[in-house]
């Protein structure tokens, strides 16, 4: 019963979201949810961070920048800890360099609700539903100068919520496809007065892709299509000691729900007309289709700082912080973490404290990230 509880809990608070006229929300949220400890750790960013295993999901790029043959991660994040302890979000990745201009990776992202235990009356011995959703991605990298990169993403994604005992519609599992177009500069180590510098910049178009339905004739839902950019700048003090510092700006290239009709409420023939707009027409409506203008469109982007400090390339501490507007999610939160390098292992964790009156579903969690980077070395400039 706890389990059912908890699953509504999360319903309710999408449900509690999407009542808010102008709050953007998606299928598949998941999408969006850090997956690695390390990015965690930084306010939730990762478009323009050095390069790591977990680069799959901010910036695909990165790979052919990587200094190492290959790497492996895996991570676990669990949701909503405080309600249910086996919602939670599983992740593994992989990439290989191919030589030392081009790199290939794969990842795998697990989003479980658990099991619910279903029962239409008291005595029912009750079957077992076990909601989930996944991702499973793609990608190469290509080095087109010594100091950019690019790189193309192929996505299959999965969303099976379905519960057949309390629900009157004949719904199925959904599926969708996506791609990500993502680029990566990094510059040569430059000697400034009292310490050496890089500079380091990504972007990233992400989840790309057609609507997700899970219904005959019900609403399509659009994808968390996501425009992410950001910059950085590493402070390399001498051999044991290094800073790195970078800003990123993440926006969703999805329309702003609106009253159609003017009648100064957006309710379901708002929602209809809202549904016909096709996800490729959405992305270019999302720039300026905020009934507020320019500064409502502001609002729609979010934007995350990040530190991380690092001695003698075995110990990273790490701090963050997010940023969303009240009127849109109101997500607000600090975050810390560290990270250990013995030999080929690297264990990293993440704790989030939010500072917004909403609650954050990875509220006072920890998180965990194991990476094992394998192979030759490969000496980028």
């Amino acid at each position: 019963m706890r389990k059912l509880v908890g699953f509504f809990v999360l319903l309710w608070i999408c449900k509690g979201i999407a009542q808010e006229d102008r709050v953007i929300t998606t299928a598949v949220p998941f999408l969006t949810i850090a997956a690695d400890a390390r990015a965690a750790g930084m306010g939730d960013m990762g478009v323009a961070t050095s390069v790591d295993a977990f680069s799959q999901q901010w910036n695909p790029a990165k790979f052919a920048f990587a200094e190492r043959k290959m790497g492996i991660g895996v991570s676990y994040t669990p949701y909503l800890e405080s309600i249910i302890t086996d919602i939670s979000l599983l992740n593994g990745s992989f990439y290989n360099k191919i030589n030392d201009r081009s790199a290939f990776a794969f990842s795998l992202r697990y989003f479980t609700l658990g099991e619910i235990e279903l029962r239409q009356f008291a005595n029912d011995p009750g079957t077992l539903a076990k909601p989930n959703e996944l991702a499973l991605d793609g990608s190469y990298a290509l080095k087109l100068s010594e100091k950019f990169s690019m790189a193309v993403a192929g996505r299959f994604i999965r969303s099976n919520l379905r519960l057949p005992e309390i629900s009157n519609v004949d719904s199925q599992a959904a599926s969708s496809f996506a791609v990500d177009v993502a680029g990566f500069y990094r510059s040569d180590e430059i000697a400034y007065n009292s310490f050496n510098g890089r500079w380091r910049g990504g972007f990233n178009l992400s989840n790309l892709g057609g609507k997700i339905q899970y219904d005959e004739g019900g609403q399509e839902n659009f994808l968390p299509t996501n425009l992410r950019f950001g910059g950085g700048f590493d402070f390399i003090f001498d051999e044991d000691n290094a800073l790195g510092l970078t800003m990123e700006f993440n926006k969703l290239l999805v329309p702003t729900p609106r009253d159609f009709d003017n009648d100064g409420d957006v309710d379901s023939e708002d929602n209809n007309q809202y549904q016909q707009i096709g996800f490729l027409k959405g992305v270019f409506e999302s720039f300026g289709d905020a009934p507020d203008g320019f500064s409502e469109e502001l609002k729609e982007v979010t934007w995350a700082l990040g530190a991380e400090y690092a001695f003698q390339q075995a110990f990273m501490v790490r701090a963050g912080y997010f940023n969303e507007s009240e009127d849109k999610g109101s997500r607000k939160f600090f975050t810390l973490g560290a990270g250990f390098i013995f030999k080929a292992a690297q264990i990293d964790l993440s704790y989030l404290f939010s500072s917004s009156q909403v609650r954050n579903p990875l509220e006072n969690t920890l998180r965990f990230s194991l990476t094992f980077n394998l192979g030759e070395e490969f000496i980028n400039n």
